[in-house]
């Protein structure tokens, strides 16, 4: 990562940015599902301690800023390239810039990097494993399960907004079933539930 940049830049980027707060969590909650995979990259590269721990930060700061603009600028003309042109007048890392480029279907960049398609890949499912969390009487994402997640993802119905495509082929994409890509974010997002606010409600 550059210099003087990470994750704390990256959510004070997202915070100054993006001033409703949906759309923070969803930064926040997309960023814990695509670090996952970074730790699971770095381990698959051998690496281990400081060069780990980098590989991962770099993954999740892109995402904590894929939307960065999407407030301020949410049309295809604008969101993610006014944000891109930001983060690279910043300085941030061209991979990075990339992925958060190739995460839009329209964007015409191809999702090439293990980030890319990881990014795009948690993208969908970060929000759809949320409203699976606050649908429970808990609210808590710890009470959602593999199987009830895979129910819900054939109910039109239940938030419809959800590209389930998405998922599908951004598992696809990793060369994982839908229920390991679906396991690996939850179990993710449930280490993290905190900070998602997805710890729920105690009666």
């Amino acid at each position: 990562m550059s210099d003087g940049l990470g994750r704390a830049q990256a959510l004070a980027l997202l915070e100054e940015w993006t001033k409703g707060e949906s759309l923070r969590k969803h930064g926040l909650a997309v960023s814990v599902c695509v670090e996952a995979y970074g730790r699971m990259e770095a381990e698959r590269l051998g690496l281990s301690g400081a060069e780990a721990d980098a590989l991962a930060e770099k993954y999740a700061c892109a995402g904590l800023l894929h939307d960065m603009d999407y407030e301020k600028h949410p049309t295809k003309d604008e969101h993610p390239f006014v944000g891109v042109g930001k983060m690279r007048e910043l300085g941030w890392d061209e991979d990075v810039l990339h992925a958060v480029l190739a995460h839009a279907d329209y964007s015409g960049v191809a999702r090439e990097s293990h980030l890319d398609k990881a990014l795009f890949a948690c993208d969908e499912l970060a929000g759809f494993l949320t409203a699976c969390a606050l649908v429970k009487p808990t609210k808590s994402i710890q009470d959602v399960e593999v199987a009830g997640v895979k129910k819900k993802m054939k109910d039109k119905a239940f938030a419809r907004a959800v590209m389930r495509e998405d998922i599908t082929s951004g598992a696809e994409l990793l060369g994982l079933s839908v229920e390991e890509h679906v396991g690996n974010c939850l179990k993710a997002m449930q280490a993290r539930a905190g900070e998602l606010g997805l710890e729920g409600v105690t009666a």
